[in-house]
């Protein structure tokens, strides 16, 4: 090290070096985007400072106009991009560009697929667009002084992206940050002037501050104002095509793919705000840690406050991206003064609502993206129906699920589309819940519906346990459970009573009942099975199976609670148990019974080894039958 300097070599952390060799693998096609990676950056930088100065103006100093500025050097095949924003200290510039401070950084790697336009995905959502100029660059200089700090505390970054990087102190007259890309040699057309003017308009018209460009090579030029710079949101839908909106949205969430759509609006009145929102194509690897930062952009009277303000959407919302600018904020508004405001609450339901109805008018005009967008996003909006009372009739809408209509586990059918099919008699809506398409597609529970031609929606992710529970009816139709006791049918309910049959078959079920006492909390003809000869049932005040396994796999300790069994008395291997005479045979074949219908349910047995023993003599005997006979 450098007594002088404070030349320091350090080794990338092990994420970044991975990162690095996936990104100039998967992102090679996209190369260009390294531009906009660093525009996006000095705008960010800009705007941090513009926050920090309204605290402590005099960070600003003389140099008040905050701008970027674009150099390119023929001569030396260069390309500079340099911002006089907040900047960065030596400490900053080994932890923004040395390591990746993000949790999920492991589980971010492991999704890596070697599919280049997946991994282009995955990398443009993880936010590391700085480490994209080593796809065109071998070598990248760093130099930056922070904002209130002087000129001999300036630092100088170096690296070639081979797995080291180089720190030392410099004077630097300037505030702000310069990158300089020292260009490979098959790359230099990203150093002609005509080629970044284009990129510029491409990608970062929509930036804020003036985005100038010179060259190195026209001693004389005057720099070129290149961006409109004017901060998108703040012009009039008229004036912006969707390319612009496409290009705002990528240099927000840092994706590489185009929305599915978006909604730009400004509110008058009372409280002025503007917002434009947007719905990503893909959901990000995070999208399931409910702690990560997430949020709206945030700015008050044009001035940037805060990224990831999660208090003007709800959480099942995370997934959108965008801005608000609002009018009525104070400058110096922060976190825990949001969480205060009274005004916020309005501005929250009035989003939530504009989400709603951007997601709607999808649903409605473009069913192919809305199908895209569920794939993606369809479990997370369900936590709304569970958290977002006030607002399940539109979430309600927006649901889709698979069932026995369709062939196949996709979720594509609305409860609209069910109410839609159904007879106008039918006053519900049937569903099983299972832990899988499968499952439920060949649940017991479902045989005496299907059989009349009675639609059955099948649920099957976590959630819709907890979604059946809040949204108990659609459209002035019950939902019902069918795998909970005493359901009755849509046609013959009424001529026989559950009591009557019951009672016709209490001797079979009496006997059944007093050799599973210990397994089931009652024994019962079954008036739903039609193919099977046994079902389990919870009864109707008792947890869903579904969900206590759920709880339980949390470690939730929950009382003990035995399924009623359903026997279908018209099935063959019911009708042989009852004809069975010798006691233990009716035990075992009663125990098998039970064994196989908690099976089809989709629950564990608690003795698996009792089980086989069973079906071991079970089939033992058969074959001592068929030799014999």
């Amino acid at each position: 090290m450098s007594t002088e300097t404070g030349r320091e070599t350090l080794g990338f952390q092990t994420e970044v070096r991975q990162l690095l060799k996936l990104m100039i693998h998967s992102l090679y096609s996209n190369k260009e985007i390294f531009l906009r990676e660093l525009i996006s950056n000095a705008s960010d930088a800009a705007d941090k400072l513009r926050f920090e100065a309204l605290a402590s103006p005099d960070l600003l100093g003389e140099d008040t106009d905050l701008k970027i500025r674009i150099e390119s050097d023929k001569d030396n095949n260069t390309i500079t991009v340099i911002d006089n924003g907040i900047g960065m200290s030596r400490d900053e510039l080994v932890e923004h560009l040395g390591t990746i401070a993000r949790s999920g950084t492991s589980e971010f790697l492991q999704q890596m697929t070697g599919d280049q336009q997946k991994d282009a995905q995955l990398i443009g959502q993880f936010g590391v667009g700085f480490y994209s100029t080593f796809i065109v660059a071998d070598k990248v200089v760093v130099e930056s002084r922070r904002a209130g700090l002087p000129a001999d505390e300036s630092v100088r970054w170096e690296s070639d992206g081979q797995g080291e990087f180089t720190i030392e102190n410099i004077e630097r007259s300037e505030r702000g940050t310069a990158v300089t890309l020292h260009l490979k040699e098959g790359e230099l057309e990203f150093v002609e002037p005509l080629r970044i003017e284009n990129l510029i308009r491409t990608y970062s018209d929509h930036i804020a501050f003036p985005v100038t460009l010179t060259s190195a090579t026209e001693k004389d030029q005057e720099p070129k104002l290149v961006n409109a710079a004017t901060a998108l949101w703040t012009r009039s839908r008229s004036e912006i095509d969707d390319d612009e909106y496409k290009e705002f949205y990528k240099h927000l969430s840092h994706d590489f793919s185009d929305p599915l759509t978006w909604s730009h609006n400004r509110v008058e009145g009372k409280r002025e705000y503007t917002s434009l929102l947007y719905i990503p194509a893909n959901a990000p690897f995070d999208l399931w840690n409910r702690d990560v930062p997430r949020g709206l952009k945030l700015y008050v009277q044009r001035v940037f406050i805060m990224d990831d303000a999660e208090q003007f959407l709800p959480l099942y919302l995370r997934f959108v991206k965008g801005v608000v600018d609002s009018s009525d904020l104070p400058l110096n508004v922060s976190r825990e003064l949001l969480q205060q405001n009274p005004e916020l609450t309005a501005m929250r339901n009035a989003l939530t609502r504009r989400v709603l109805d951007m997601l709607g008018k999808m649903a409605n005009k473009a069913p192919d993206d809305y199908a895209k967008f569920w794939g993606e996003f369809g479990q997370v909006l369900k936590e709304g129906v569970v958290e977002d009372h006030g607002n399940v009739d539109k979430l309600a809408g927006l649901l889709r699920f698979s069932s026995t209509h369709t062939a196949g586990d996709a979720q594509d059918q609305s409860l609209q589309d069910y109410v839609e099919r159904a007879p106008k008699d039918q006053d519900k809506i049937y569903y099983v819940l299972a832990e899988n398409h499968a499952t439920a597609a060949a649940s017991p529970h479902i045989e005496g519906l299907t059989d009349k031609g009675i639609e059955v929606l099948l649920l099957t992710d976590r959630i819709d346990a907890w979604l059946v529970d809040s949204l108990r009816e659609y459209d002035g139709k019950v939902l019902v459970d069918v795998g909970r006791a005493g359901i009755e049918l849509p046609e013959g309910e009424g001529k026989i009573t559950q009591e009557a049959m019951d009672d016709e078959h209490k001797p079979l079920l009496k006997k059944v009942k007093k050799v599973l006492k210990d397994r089931v909390e009652a024994v019962q003809v079954s008036r739903r099975l039609v193919e099977s000869p046994a079902c389990v049932v919870a009864g109707e005040s008792e947890l869903n199976p579904q969900l206590r396994r759920m709880l339980e796999a949390s470690g939730q300790s929950l009382p003990e609670s035995k399924p009623i069994l359903e026997i279908n008395i018209k099935h063959p291997l019911v009708m042989r148990l009852s004809a069975v005479t010798d006691d233990k045979r009716f035990g075992e074949i009663a125990n098998i019974v039970l064994d196989h219908a908690l099976l089809a349910e989709g629950s564990q047995l608690d003795n698996p080894a009792e089980y086989v023993k069973r079906m071991n003599a079970l089939l033992l005997e058969l074959d001592s039958n068929v030799a014999s006979g």
